[in-house]
């Protein structure tokens, strides 16, 4: 004989009644079946409020009941289109029935918990009915038992207490004799020894089909619901949730407890105690093995079962000094709270016994300040402990699995991942068993916690690195392009799950959580809505992803304004924008200390030396515990580039442009070749080394004419470079005549720095560097005479995205 319960959703509508029925016939081709049946999904619900409705003398109750019995004349239609008159006619008496009773409940104002009892009989008894019939219309060996014939309770309405020898000789005694092969029984219903309908309370189909598993002493009992078994955590928050196969008594009701909804606790008791296994199984996908739930836990999982957590959580704080030492505090506190019915959820005191924090539902949290602050009114007034802390919007989270205590560092690995993203933790409780870990923390973290958690305990160790990138121009598009063609080659090889979550320019943005096709990028950005600063910030705080990324690929001064609120959101910064780094520096050492404060990266390498690893080399040198004497460092690929094709036989106008063609230079080509630029990536590597300098102390020795100094736009500017053809050129002869290259140079010696255009001779490191490449040269203690250097390309837009890229990766390394 085997036993299978049907929840709400898998008897919600015709087409998953066919489901059912599908899979009541394969069973009872081989044993007979005992089905037990929920209402179908939502009407409880529906009770209820049509109760509530009348019991408040609102009229609009009666719509709440057209609703329910449109949904169940359906339902009949659908399942027994033709002959269903005997269905329609029980169905319709039974309707009649329920809206007498919300009738008298309007005339008298009044829902008693027994009268509540008798309206959610109706949910069952209909559907039990519906599906029983159906069966028999199809020919099935099919009969119903009223489970109130059957279950037996005293008369503590709304949840009744189960005389479990009558009960359980009333299932045997039945199901002895019984001869068809598929009993259809409602569950919840029940009736008390004096003849009341009473119900089961919450879960009390599971109950039900628990108590007949356990009567009849049967192999298994199977819960159907809408899931395929009992998740490593919430699979609609977390993606890569996937089932557990085998599961432990112990660890299921612990994760039932912490919110997974597919059991509840207390119904499961009578099969426990016989030891009889509990198979969760998916009716809209029957062939999906489930979850089994048993004593007999030989899944090779690690310690750690499942991830699962409580939403709309208050935390209520009792402390004060008067509390150290003096017995009773304990007792008249929960003593309190049981008087008021409010049940608590978590634990936690402290050792000096100066504090006492409780956990309890959000819906009871004012009336447990009120009850607590009236019971402790003289020491509160006596100021001996402070009123009642009370703090909502919480959330608790619970790491399960009875192998934890044999495992050292779990709750290490726990804490330490949460605090990696910012995750705050407002109270902890570990039992003795070990079996159980939970936190407090904020509810709107707990899609980035879990997620997380899940991540370092149940998935291959793969990080995800969710990336904000404002500023799509030639840069940015290089770098888009390279993460889409390196996602894989990441996921495989370093173990790097890259995603762009959040994309910028001037005129639109566009956000998805779970990352953008990169396919279709231009498409989606194209028709995002309006690009805002201060907007994109807000959308990427307020998605909360797990190691969320901001990528600054703008040369704009409102960005770099931002970076503070971004790395005060625990959001990483990645920067090819010089700004920060060459403002003030109490704004730069700001930067540092928020980094490190809220545990998120700011990395700028592409500030100096485009993809070059330069501030990347120099920090390495400083953490080793060199010290820098000098640097010296051609740092402008722009510039470089400009002075290598410039000669008596080319205009320098003409070579600018194509710099600027090329995207070597910012869009204002004012900004390199006035220096500017240079002198902020001296003053950076200057700030890097250990000295606090600002802009304003570099010595920048220009070489632009006067009118192009003073020129007050772009345009204005290229019009100086050709009217000044001559200047430029006097520039170039001077430095032929003593055989020697323009190089604008930035030299940096201790506390003192400085940029300007110099004659190289033959045989300097900088003589035959060409193109658009850069050049740092390292003095330190370690390379006194010989300096480190570092060459390569220092502009263009493939090696400027490589170099935010190679940032980011360092941050998913870390």
């Amino acid at each position: 004989m085997k036993v299978l319960k049907f929840g709400g959703t898998s008897v919600g509508s015709s087409k998953n009644i066919n489901k059912v029925i599908n899979i009541l016939n394969d069973y009872a081709k081989t044993d007979p079946v005992i089905c037990v049946v929920s209402a179908v999904g939502g009407i409880t619900d529906k009770l209820l409020l049509a109760g509530e409705l009348a019991k408040n003398k609102d009229t609009s109750f009666n719509n709440t009941f057209d609703i329910i019995k449109d949904i169940h004349f359906s339902i009949v239609k659908d399942l027994v289109p033709n002959n269903n008159d005997s269905i329609m006619r029980y169905v319709d008496e039974k309707l009649v029935e329920l809206k007498s009773l919300l009738d008298g409940i309007y005339l008298i104002n009044e829902l008693s918990p027994k009268t509540s009892d008798k309206l959610l009989t109706f949910g069952e008894l209909l559907s039990s009915f519906i599906l029983a019939e159906t069966l028999k219309s199809r020919n099935a060996p099919a009969a119903y038992k009223n489970s109130q014939d059957l279950v037996v309770t005293n008369s503590n309405f709304t949840k009744a207490e189960v005389d479990y020898p009558l009960t359980y000789s009333n299932i045997q005694t039945y199901f002895n004799a019984a001869k068809q092969q598929i009993t259809i029984l409602p569950g919840f219903i029940s009736k008390s020894k004096s003849g009341e309908q009473t119900t089961l309370g919450r879960g009390g189909s599971d109950f039900t089909a628990a108590m007949v598993s356990a009567a009849l002493n049967v192999e298994q009992l199977e819960i159907w619901t809408d899931v395929s078994g009992m998740y490593t955590t919430n699979p609609k928050l977390v993606k890569q949730a996937y089932p557990i196969k085998k599961i432990s008594y112990q660890e299921a009701m612990e994760l039932s407890h912490f919110g997974a909804k597919v059991l509840y606790p207390p119904t499961v008791q009578p099969v426990l105690n016989l030891n009889i296994p509990i198979h969760i199984k998916n009716t809209l996908e029957p062939e999906v093995a489930g979850t089994i739930i048993s004593n007999d836990d030989t899944n090779g999982n690690g310690p750690v079962k499942g991830i699962s957590n409580i939403n709309n959580i208050a935390l209520l704080t009792l402390q004060g000094s008067g509390m150290i030492g003096i017995p009773g505090f304990s007792r008249r506190l929960f003593e309190t709270l049981s008087l008021d019915k409010i049940n608590v959820i978590l634990i936690t005191q402290a050792s000096s016994e100066h504090s006492i924090c409780l956990g309890i539902e959000e819906k009871d949290a004012e009336a447990a300040k009120l009850a607590i602050d009236a019971t402790f009114e003289n020491e509160i007034a006596l100021r001996k402990i402070d009123p009642i802390i009370l703090e909502k919007d919480l959330s608790i989270i619970a790491l399960v699995g009875d192998k934890m205590k044999n495992h050292q560092g779990i709750s290490g690995k726990m804490f330490s991942t949460l605090g990696k993203n910012n995750i705050n933790i407002r109270a902890i409780a570990q039992g003795a068993s070990e079996k159980n870990i939970s936190a407090v923390i904020a509810q709107s973290d707990v899609k980035k916690a879990l997620n997380t958690l899940h991540e370092q305990f149940f998935e291959t160790k793969t990080k995800q690195l969710n990336v904000f990138i404002t500023g799509v121009g030639n840069v940015g598009e290089k770098l888009v392009e390279q993460i889409k063609k390196q996602r894989k080659y990441l996921k495989e090889n370093l173990k790097i799950n890259m995603r762009i979550a959040g994309l910028s320019n001037s005129r639109t943005m566009v956000f998805n959580d779970d990352g953008l096709d990169l396919n279709h990028w231009k498409e989606t950005l194209e028709a995002g809505e309006k690009a805002s600063l201060k907007g994109f910030y807000e959308k990427t705080k307020s998605l909360n992803l797990r190691n969320s990324i901001f990528v600054d690929v703008t040369a704009n001064y409102d960005v770099s304004n931002l970076y503070a609120d971004y790395l005060r959101s625990s959001i990483g910064v990645v920067a090819c924008n010089k700004i920060a780094c060459s403002s003030d520096f109490e704004n730069y050492k700001l930067l540092k200390q928020l980094s490190l404060k809220y545990n998120a990266p700011f990395l700028f390498e592409t500030n100096v030396g485009a993809g070059l690893p330069i501030i990347d080399t120099l920090n390495n040198l400083m953490a080793s515990g060199d010290k820098i004497k000098s640097i010296q460092a051609v740092l402008s690929g722009s510039l470089n580039f400009v002075f290598n094709n410039f000669s008596d036989k080319t205009k320098f106008y003409d070579v600018v442009k194509d710099a600027a063609a090329e995207g070597y230079t910012e869009p204002d080509p004012r900004i390199d070749l006035s220096g500017v630029d240079v002198a902020r990536k001296i003053l950076i590597l200057a700030r890097e080394s250990g000295v606090e300098m600002n802009l304003e102390d570099i010595e920048n020795t220009p070489f632009l004419s006067d009118s192009g100094l003073k020129s007050d736009s772009v345009d204005d500017f290229y019009k100086t470079l050709i009217e000044d053809e001559s200047h430029y050129q006097n520039l170039y002869a001077s430095a032929k005549a003593k055989n020697c290259q323009l190089k604008y140079v930035a030299q940096f010696n201790g506390d003192k720095a400085s940029v300007g255009l110099q004659e190289i001779p033959e045989g300097h490191p900088f003589y035959n560097l060409e193109g658009k490449d850069n050049i740092v040269m390292f003095y330190t203690q370690r390379y006194p005479e010989q300096p480190m250097i570092i060459k390569g390309a220092g502009a263009g837009a493939d090696v400027t995205a490589s170099g935010l890229f190679a940032d980011i990766i360092r941050i998913g390394n870390d």
